[in-house]
């Protein structure tokens, strides 16, 4: 599973004082754990572990935004860093380009059609935000 080779590469992370790498694997862990002892009893899957990847990446995107703003390259320097170390686990995202083929070749051009698509078939590959943009433009 996915969340094995997170948690191998922190403890890989945790050996070598890689303080940066070290801190988003583990809120990505520490979001994992929180998703599998939730109550529900729902088993977490790897789909699962890359939306919480994701969700980290843009709050990480947030973070460096504020530092950015506030002329503290330094910090913005170290989110990039953590960002790399949780985005590696992340499948190649569909460019622009791909998307649009895609849209092109279904049959019903739909919003609602294009958008259960691509959550049915590229979920985690695609940022639907800009499938709905291409979609809506199309």
């Amino acid at each position: 599973m996915l969340i094995d080779q997170i948690k191998k590469a922190n403890l890989e992370a945790m050996k070598a004082h890689d303080a940066n790498k070290r801190a988003s694997l583990s809120i990505v862990i520490s979001r994992y754990q929180e998703l599998a002892t939730n109550g529900t009893g729902k088993k977490v899957e790897d789909a699962d572990v890359l939306h919480i990847i994701q969700k980290v990446s843009k709050e990480l995107d947030e973070e460096k935004e504020g530092y950015v703003k506030a002329g503290r390259s330094e910090q913005a320097a170290a989110i990039d860093l953590q960002k790399e170390a949780i985005e590696a686990f992340l499948p190649k995202m569909l460019s622009e380009e791909e998307i649009r083929k895609i849209i092109a070749s279904l049959p019903d051009k739909a919003m609602p059609a294009v958008m259960k698509y691509f959550k049915a078939n590229y979920d985690g590959q695609a940022d639907m935000g800009l499938v709905s943009k291409i979609a809506r433009g199309a």
